[in-house]
């Protein structure tokens, strides 16, 4: 793997001034409407300049389906189950309701924490209806509310560590996921400031910052994060506040000089991918979500200094996660003990953890790396683990969650309305709430089109030209996407369109005439420069073949064995499909043509794939479990149709065995009766 594409070289002291680096903001807009998910304008190191959520109006589409069932279900009712299970009673009793009891793990801080973020994302969304926003604004007020009530005049705020349990505040870093939920509580409060302006909860956050940040650090009580996310939350407060108190903190946190004052294992800092230099990391270890996070903090890190140890560190890991512990849907987390990575190549399909949690820290990881480098090749994992790994997390009707998200099942109840660990499911919905954040970015150049779905960026330049970039497409199903210009008047700027790198080629036009790709290759933004005028069109075409993915042999669980991907999706049988055919016993041939199929009323609508297989004349079950390899090879099977339905939706009817990788039927096998199914074909957008 290549390393991240070179940053622009500055002194790390420049991002101690808050000076706009980056050309004109638009002046009559307040601060917090500039400010994206992540706010990189003045970032010295990154390429990309994240729009806000407000910039960009989301159409029909793959997206807008699976945003509706967050904002309309998911949001709602799990502020229901968090009621129920006591968790914002937790607050109430430390603000006049002590007769209360304190119910949940220690963590559950931070389930509300994110739960309020997703819905000022949607409070933020312009596809979120006036009455929807505002019973969200009442409900994320009532809750600020309850929440700054029980803070402490400190600033000190956490429901776990009260009263009988106070006197052990932050002597029990390793596990009491104070700094964890620290940081959800920032991001929450950035978030809400950054979709409505109103800085409540903000200050509440800044409060207990301020707290840890005037009493713990090198010279002072010593502090790691033993579930990393903190560090990620003061870089952020510090692009909000632009002071550096909470920058040096994140790199405080990151250099991981108190393993000897905290009498660190070194089975902790393995665990927790913290208390050591993270420049001294060469590979992931441990808890895959914490390890993710981590690196996203310094990610972040990396974006504001420059430094480059971390570059280099930074580009190790992505590697070493890429080629040797990601699944092919993006998830990652191999072991379900201690929820974490395996050894290289150790990623079991049935045994798979492959947490929610953790594949949406895949997305925010490469969204970061997309936005410091530039660089296609981030944007291409991130869609991977968001259509499948991410996106399999909540299910169609919004209300059920799956925790892990294994490849194979042999018809285990995937997804429940709650777990007593509750990260996944507020974490879906603050990523799906923010997700229009995602499509596109500025630079100082022009624009890039990230992700394609059917929206309008209204937006600016960051020369401060106003212009509006609509998209038309019914990506992911087809791989045609029309795009119309208009800025506010003629001007010279670059338009970034991706070329996936699951694609095999690549045609552009504008304005009805061929563009010249031929410098270009898959995996990249082709970049189109020319002076635009209002009107102007761009049209692309990307082919959607269905391929057959084949795993590294190292990959020994997945060997000789095959998976089924179609543009970004990947996808996956359920036994329910497939005729009275046990899947175990089924077999797809190494030649074959696929028949696409586009179900408008099944599973939300999607295409399914229909391809002919083999099924054993003998259950598999029956056989000998050792035998001749010669005997194997010529095990008798007749034909019979396959159906293949996107993993994402894996779960949702009864449960049922299912499977991503299935093996290769050889080619001299006996076959005693044939079916035969139509090419496959494209359909049109809808």
């Amino acid at each position: 793997m290549k390393p991240l594409s070179s940053v622009r070289r500055w002194s790390p002291l420049l991002c101690l001034f808050p000076v706009f680096l980056f050309g004109a903001r638009n002046n009559s807009v307040p601060d917090w409407k500039q400010q994206g998910v992540i706010f990189l304008d003045d970032s010295p190191n990154a390429r990309q300049h994240p729009v806000p959520v407000q910039a960009v109006h989301v159409g029909e589409g793959f997206w807008s389906q699976r945003r509706r069932a967050v904002t309309d279900r998911s949001l709602p009712s799990l502020l229901l189950l968090l009621e129920d299970h006591g968790v914002v009673d937790n607050f109430r009793r430390l603000a006049g309701r002590p007769e209360l009891p304190r119910r949940g793990p220690l963590y559950t801080d931070s389930d509300l924490y994110k739960w309020i973020e997703g819905a000022a994302w949607a409070i933020a969304s312009n596809e979120t209806s006036d009455s929807a926003r505002a019973q969200l604004k009442g409900d994320v007020d009532s809750l600020i509310g309850h929440i700054v009530a029980a803070q402490e005049p400190s600033g000190y705020l956490n429901t776990y560590y009260t009263a009988d349990k106070a006197h052990l505040r932050f002597t029990e870093l390793t596990r009491s996921h104070e700094d964890y939920c620290l940081g959800h509580l920032l991001q929450a409060g950035i978030a809400y400031y950054r979709a409505t302006g109103n800085r409540r909860l903000l200050d509440a956050g800044i409060k207990f910052a301020d707290y840890v940040v005037e009493n713990f650090g090198p010279t002072k009580r010593p502090f790691v994060t033993g579930h990393p996310e903190l560090e990620m939350a003061m870089v952020e407060l510090y692009r909000t506040t632009r002071q550096t108190a909470y920058l040096d903190f994140a790199r405080y946190l990151l250099s991981g000089v108190e393993r000897d004052r905290l009498k660190l294992k070194d089975t902790d800092v393995r665990y927790m991918f913290s208390g050591k230099p993270f420049t001294s990391r060469t590979e992931f270890e441990g808890h895959a979500v914490r390890a993710l996070y981590a690196v996203s903090g310094a990610t972040d890190y990396f974006t504001e200094t420059g430094d480059p140890a971390y570059k280099k560190t930074l580009d190790l890991l992505w590697t070493d996660l890429t080629m040797r512990k990601m699944y092919i849907t993006g998830g990652v987390g191999s072991r379900s003990a201690g929820e974490s990575f395996g050894d290289p190549y150790e990623l079991p399909s049935e045994q798979a953890y492959a947490e929610t949690c953790a594949a949406i820290a895949n997305v925010m990881w490469n969204y970061r790396l997309l936005a410091l480098t530039g660089d296609a090749r981030y944007a291409d994992v991130l869609e991977r683990a968001l259509y499948n790994g991410v996106n399999s997390g909540l299910s169609l009707s919004g209300n059920l969650y799956c925790y892990r998200n294994p490849l194979a099942s042999s018809g285990d109840k995937l997804r429940n309305p709650w777990y007593d660990t509750t990260c996944c499911p507020p974490n879906i919905q603050r990523l799906f709430e923010s997700l229009p954040a995602y499509f596109y970015s500025t630079s100082r150049d022009g624009v890039y089109l990230n992700l394609y779905h059917n929206s309008e960026l209204d937006w600016h330049l960051d020369d401060g030209t106003p212009f509006k970039l609509s998209q038309f497409t019914n990506y992911p199903w087809t791989g045609d996407v029309h795009l119309t210009v208009n800025p506010a008047h003629p001007a010279n700027f670059t338009v970034y369109v991706r070329w996936p790198s699951w694609a095999s080629s690549l045609d552009v036009q504008i304005n009805g005439q061929p563009f010249d790709v031929s410098t270009a290759h898959k995996g990249s933004f082709v970049p189109i420069t020319r002076t635009w005028t209002a009107g102007d069109t761009v049209s692309l075409s990307l082919p959607l073949q269905t391929l057959l993915m084949a795993a590294n042999p190292r990959l020994t669980d997945d060997y000789g064995r095959v998976a089924v991907q179609r543009g970004p999706l990947v996808y996956a049988m359920e036994q329910i499909d497939q005729n009275g055919a046990a899947i175990s016993d089924l077999f797809l041939r190494a030649n074959t043509t696929f028949t696409v199929e586009y179900r408008k009323d099944f599973l939300g609508g999607i295409a399914t794939l229909k391809v002919p297989g083999l099924v054993a004349e003998k259950p598999v079950g029956d056989e000998p479990l050792y035998h001749p390899y010669s005997a194997g090879a010529s095990r008798a099977k007749h034909m019979v149709n396959l159906t293949f339905i996107p993993y994402y939706t894996i779960g949702n009817r009864e449960p049922t065995p299912m499977e991503v990788w299935l093996p290769v039927s050889h080619s001299d096998e006996t076959v005693t009766s044939a079916t035969s199914l139509s090419p496959e074909k494209h359909f049109e957008n809808r």
